[in-house]
């Protein structure tokens, strides 16, 4: 996409900003203040906002490599999606938080590769966030399982290993079981557009749809 084709978009967009001008400028005017805190993977084919329709200033997005979440480390260093996650948790006061996966994805494919590129110094170290989740995906399906099998489990493996590490923070964890936070779990299929939800009552995800449905 080229410079013209982004301008094309963007006229596009400013007739949105004017049909919805009065609710975009109290953005503005009065901040934000997201429901949710949505971390998912960097991949171009996950997008947020169209996946579930939401609004401007409804979601707070973190996007990285794999939807990975560092455990908490107290230190002076960089620390972007950390950053991001004390942002949202202690001065925006989110109530809830998304921990978004998908299929086919490229980083957790990745973790069954031999990464040997110098460049890629920083991905490689990125990657061992992952690394359980792979080993637990093996470890119940086998090494020699289709590999296909593999990773689809190894995806949904690594959105719980992700929540163990939120909770490895001390104010997420404390308004969590203070019950002021929910945290969540999916799982985005990019060939279907449907998204699974963690059941933490039957140990399994299901459609998120379900829960539309009058019980």
């Amino acid at each position: 996409m080229n410079l013209k084709a982004y301008a094309k978009g963007n006229k596009l967009f400013r007739s949105y900003f004017k049909e919805n001008k009065e609710a975009l400028l109290a953005l503005v005017s009065s901040g934000q203040s997201p429901k949710s805190l949505f971390i998912g993977c960097s991949d171009s084919r996950v997008i947020p906002d169209l996946m579930i329709q939401s609004d401007p200033g409804d979601l707070f997005v973190i996007r990285n490599v794999g939807n990975f979440v560092p455990p908490y480390k107290p230190d002076e260093d960089f620390h972007a999606t950390a950053s991001g996650i004390e942002y949202a948790v202690s001065i925006l006061k989110i109530k809830e938080i998304i921990i978004c996966g998908h299929t086919h994805c490229g980083a957790c494919k990745s973790l069954y590769e031999d990464i040997t590129d110098p460049s890629l110094i920083h991905t490689k170290k990125w990657l061992e966030l992952g690394e359980s989740a792979k080993t637990t995906a093996i470890l119940s399906l086998g090494a020699n399982a289709p590999k296909e099998s593999l990773l689809r489990l190894t995806e949904k493996l690594s959105v719980m290993k992700q929540i163990e590490n939120i909770l490895t923070y001390p104010v997420v964890k404390k308004r969590f079981e203070d019950g002021d936070l929910s945290i969540h779990g999916w799982y985005y299929d990019i060939a279907t557009g449907n998204i699974d939800y963690y059941d933490a009552q039957s140990y399994e995800f299901l459609p998120l749809t379900d829960l539309t449905k009058t019980r």
